[in-house]
């Protein structure tokens, strides 16, 4: 009888750990309990639960809800989900942070679905609005995001003329939709001093107006690095308090609880450090000083400084740009683009934006450094030359695992893939470009290699733990748009590239969680939902594991907690 009974307990004892994951100190009463919906934990050893438990912002218990009833105190919040889903949090594993502190004053002229880009037309009509609405003195500068000229009726590009038009008393900058560059009026011109005289440094575009040497609106890359820089940031303690709690409740409204800066000048750095110095950070955001800052960055940022939240910010690493964006025909690739070059170049391959013996030396000067590196390559030339310069720099030590996070990898070949998991190297795909860019890539690249963009699937099955980003403000904080890209690879126009790297909803879900995490190395207190990690969750209307596929980007996110506190609920 005894020992009957003693199996029996056993036997309960066993069902209880398979479906309860609690800490082991003595239990304290959570804070709040999450129930009566799907809890999606993104833990392969606990798939999911009917219940979460979390105390001073630190999940104490996942499992059924009957086993977490011990957690429940008279002061206990009680959240019922009524049906909707709870899951960790989105971490954002490349965008440019620092741009949300100011695209609350600039002119959205994304093509759509996303905004109304699509003629120079309706972008100068957009600006005009902007304007009147704002009664944007004479002089100052107008700034526009998301311009495609891929999108433009009949190949036509905007260009300085259109924009003198209207605006011949305001400097007018539209940022091209690559991040790598913008469309700028005369007075813009004026104002950064692009002239006919003017060389287009290596690796730079300047497009000239046809027949003469005057510059008729698109810098890009290099020739552009000097405008980025100078960009008007806020300034009084009061503009970057204000700024810095507009654009990081954009991240929140999109689930995100920790971003990304991904090119971080040491003005930037300077902005961010006195937002969380006031205080104000109610997410964590991952700054990656520019290689180009790093000097100036490192004289008051040591290197062992690095990885460690200050006030909710921390230096990531390093980041090196070597290549452009595919869409605006500046990546580098070892085949010519079909189409020519983006001033009409023939035989155009693109090129790198520095020289492979400076990359060499810089990927070098990082690793010594012994910070992680995140470096941009988006064309397969662009993946060979960061390959040769990770050989240079690491000889000896080829498959440490330095969390080295190559950005974009959008057009990466499978042999390259081969090396990325030898060497211990996280791809960070882009899948939105099968939906905003495929016609352009098509194009540009042809069907077949645009087919194998961001080839998520390979990766996967080839051992690598991929990510999955936005580049906001190239594309939309819309992360629920960025996991239907993953699963579905359907395009603007509703063709399919790439059916064969299609992944499963919970696979792309892991690309913007726990992988991210992994990336950040922060897989031990973020990125799922476990005993003992932080309690950055996300609640969404559906369940994008059970929807089906093509409506996952139709899923609302409904609430976004950091750390237990909700910092973002949807108004019903």
């Amino acid at each position: 009888m005894t020992l009957l009974l003693s199996r029996k307990v056993l036997a309960l004892t066993s069902i209880v750990l398979m479906n309860f994951s609690f800490a082991a100190s003595p239990v304290q009463f959570a804070d709040t309990i999450y129930y009566g919906g799907d809890i999606v934990t993104v833990n392969d050893q606990q798939a999911s639960a009917e219940a979460l438990a979390v105390k001073d912002g630190v999940i104490v218990a996942v499992g059924e809800r009957k086993a977490l009833a011990q957690f429940k105190g008279h002061k206990t919040k009680m959240v019922n989900l009524r049906g909707q889903t709870l899951l960790p949090a989105f971490m954002d594993a490349h965008s440019h942070y620092i741009n949300s502190l100011s695209v609350a004053n600039q002119v959205n002229v994304y093509a759509p679905p996303a905004g109304p880009g699509t003629s120079p037309e309706s972008i100068v009509a957009e600006l005009k609005k902007f304007v009147k609405a704002h009664k944007i003195p004479k002089g100052v500068l107008i700034q526009a995001y998301g311009y495609d000229e891929n999108v433009m009726p009949e190949g036509r590009q905007l260009n300085r003329d259109h924009l003198d038009a209207v605006f011949p008393d305001h400097p007018v900058l539209v940022n091209h939709v690559s991040m790598h560059g913008g469309v700028l009026n005369s007075a813009a011109m004026k104002k950064w001093k692009f002239t006919a005289e003017m060389q287009t440094p290596p690796g730079g575009v300047i497009l000239r107006k046809p027949g003469t040497a005057e510059p008729y609106g698109l810098i890009m890359e290099t020739a552009f690095l000097p405008v980025f820089a100078d960009l008007p940031k806020p300034e009084t303690d009061e503009e970057i308090i204000a700024a810095t709690r507009a654009g990081q409740m954009m991240y929140a409204r999109a689930g995100i609880t920790t971003a990304h800066e991904g090119a971080t000048h040491a003005a930037d750095l300077k902005v961010m450090q006195k937002a969380s110095k006031a205080g104000v950070n109610i997410i964590d955001v991952v700054a990656y000083p520019f290689i180009t800052d790093l000097e100036e960055v490192l004289k008051d940022n040591p290197p062992e400084s690095f990885g460690k939240y200050n006030q909710r910010l921390k230096l990531g690493g390093v980041k090196i740009t070597i290549d452009g964006s595919p869409q605006g025909k500046t990546a580098y690739f070892t085949q010519p683009y079909l189409t020519g070059g983006p001033g009409g170049e023939e035989n155009w391959t693109g090129e790198p934006t520095f020289p492979e013996e400076w990359v060499k030396k810089a990927v070098k000067q990082v690793y010594e450094l012994n910070v992680p590196l995140n470096l941009h390559a988006n064309g397969d030339a662009a993946i060979d030359l960061f390959l040769r310069a990770h050989e240079y720099a690491a000889v000896g030590d080829l498959s440490r695992d330095r969390r080295t996070t190559v950005i974009h990898s959008q057009f990466v070949r499978k042999d390259q893939m081969a090396k990325y998991a030898e060497y211990k190297i996280i791809p960070s795909l882009y899948t939105l470009h099968t939906f905003y860019f495929a016609e352009a890539h098509k194009a540009n690249r042809g069907f077949e290699q645009a087919s194998y963009l961001s080839p998520m699937r390979d990766a996967i099955d080839m051992g690598l733990h991929p990510s999955n980003h936005t580049d906001f403000v190239v594309a939309p904080l819309d992360q629920m748009f960025m996991l239907w890209s993953a699963v579905n690879r359907v395009s603007r126009a509703g063709e399919v590239y790439g059916a064969d790297q299609r992944v499963t909803p919970l696979e792309a879900l892991k690309a913007m969680t726990i992988n991210v995490a992994f990336q950040y190395k922060e897989e031990a207190s973020k990125g799922s939902l476990e005993t003992g990690k932080l309690a950055d969750l996300v609640i969404l209307d559906q369940n994008p594991l059970k929807v089906a596929p093509m409506k996952i980007k139709d899923i609302r996110v409904m609430a976004t907690i950091k750390e237990g506190k909700t910092i973002y609920q949807r108004e019903k």
